[in-house]
């Protein structure tokens, strides 16, 4: 399949789909959401993808809704605001669900600068590894907005309240380094290491049991609202699947017999 505003390529296991609107700093327009869509669609599709690296064309990761888009274009003065609510709950509200339901692991390689929606998305990802010099924003109340796209469920369970608070309400910049410290992200790393670490975490991830990676973020994703013992019952649920899948019995074959194991994702 040909994609206009995003690239996809796939080998060894590792899916790398990467955003491709560099002009606009990768900021999102209604074929990029369709052809996202269409590419994750593929992506679990494809049973020899073992991980996903979603990362940006150019000098930005994504730099959100690009406002000049037919959907979402106002003009002050010239007619009715468009309902953002609509493009939330049909565009974006799907997308998200999309990819953190995905049947494998997600690597965020953020490359430059992740705004509003474009910082959502890396953040969705199961793991998030930043250049130094890339940052974060939540600018949406420059322009009277409410931090969407899950920016509002995310960064408060990670960040807690105040330091949530404090980017939603200011619109800074947060660095990528200090994202790192506060325990937004996963790993800044210098630039000039970027491409290699991205590289071996791929590697490292699709060969690791794909079923028990992306159980343990269901695990993780809904802990916040559960009680310990509705938790503990989700565990043992959890568990009695990987009991009985193909790479726990390679995995303790593996440490039984002292070799590295062989797992296929099973």
């Amino acid at each position: 399949m040909t994609f206009e505003t995003i690239t996809l390529d796939i080998r060894q296991g590792v899916a790398r789909l990467a955003l491709n609107r560099p002009d606009k700093m990768n900021s999102f327009n209604g074929t990029m959401h369709d052809e996202l869509r269409a590419a994750l669609q593929q992506v679990q599709d494809d049973a020899s993808v073992r991980v996903l690296v979603l990362t940006g064309h150019g000098r930005g990761f994504c730099a959100g809704q690009d406002l000049a888009d037919a959907e979402v274009r106002f003009v002050p003065g010239e007619g009715t605001p468009p309902d953002l609510g609509d493009v939330v709950e049909r565009r974006y509200k799907p997308l998200v669900m999309q990819l953190a339901s995905l049947r494998v692991p997600t690597i965020a390689a953020v490359n430059g600068i992740a705004a509003g929606a474009g910082a959502s998305l890396a953040l969705v990802c199961d793991m998030v590894v930043a250049t130094e010099s890339a940052a974060f924003m939540l600018p949406f109340a420059k322009i009277g907005l409410i931090p969407d796209t899950a920016c509002s469920w995310i960064v408060p369970q990670r960040l807690g309240f105040a330091r949530a608070m404090g980017l939603a309400l200011t619109g800074e910049k947060l660095p990528a380094t200090k994202a790192a410290e506060w325990g937004l992200i996963w790993e800044a790393v210098p630039n000039d290491d970027f491409a290699a670490r991205i590289d071996a975490l791929a590697a490292q991830l699709a060969t690791m049991p794909t079923k028990a990676l992306v159980r343990t973020r269901q695990a993780m994703l809904t802990a916040s609202s559960h009680t310990l013992e509705q938790h503990l019952t989700l565990e043992g649920m959890l568990m009695r699947e990987m009991g009985r899948s193909a790479d726990y019995v390679e995995g303790v074959s593996a440490f039984l017999e002292k070799r590295a194991p062989r797992f296929t994702g099973a």
